[in-house]
């Protein structure tokens, strides 16, 4: 049973993750890091391989009320 729930638990996590291990001690440069990554492909573990951000970056920021008056 023990090894039933650890496997099933293994198995939510990766796929949350894109098939990736979970991270763990993640410092505010990684949490910024994932963040822009979410906003540049819609997933904290995705990234691109374009030298050029999609349209929608510009605008999809945290901070868009800032200067935006």
């Amino acid at each position: 049973m023990f090894g039933a729930t650890g496997t099933l638990m293994n198995v939510v996590r990766r796929g949350q993750n894109d098939g990736k291990p979970p991270r763990y001690g993640l410092d505010a440069w990684e949490d910024t890091m994932m963040e822009r990554d979410r906003r540049l492909t819609g997933s904290k573990r995705g990234q691109r391989t374009e030298p050029i951000a999609p349209e929608s970056f510009a605008t999809n920021s945290v901070w868009y009320t800032e200067g935006k008056l």
